[in-house]
């Protein structure tokens, strides 16, 4: 589904993530956004219920975001991750990570299609160790 090299240029190059579903601490959402801001990313919580996440303005879609995002990274069921693989590829941007259980191959044709770097059905934060940058922290 997905080949390494795309998760290594996804973990090297994208400093933005826009984080589709992180809200709640207790959830995987906030767990994984907080390794990612914790090695130098700059995170942005996209929620329906706004407010602050883990020190962050939490927007409501991704549309609202009023600068570029590099990485749009989807904790949504499978059948609403399309709809936001859509909404990335019109915002511009540069990648979409659908996480673990997260499946949807029609979504990740049109994302390739737009020339959009594409992963799915893997986490960033198993996948660092093996692909992430090392030493200071990137972003």
């Amino acid at each position: 589904m997905t080949d390494q090299d795309a998760i290594r240029r996804v973990l090297h190059d994208c400093h933005t993530w826009a984080v589709v579903g992180l809200r709640t601490p207790t959830r995987p959402a906030y767990r994984v956004a907080a390794f990612l801001q914790a090695r130098g990313k700059r995170i942005v919580p996209v929620h329906p219920a706004g407010g602050e996440v883990l020190g962050e303005r939490c927007y409501p879609a991704l549309a609202d975001i009023p600068f570029p995002v590099d990485c749009v990274d989807v904790f949504r069921r499978s059948d609403c991750a399309g709809d936001v693989a859509d909404e990335a590829i019109a915002v511009g941007a540069r990648a979409v990570w659908f996480q673990l259980g997260v499946i949807d191959e029609a979504a990740a044709a049109r994302v390739r299609a737009a020339g959009i770097e594409m992963v799915m059905d893997h986490c960033p934060a198993i996948e660092w160790a093996a692909y992430g940058p090392t030493g200071v922290a990137s972003g």
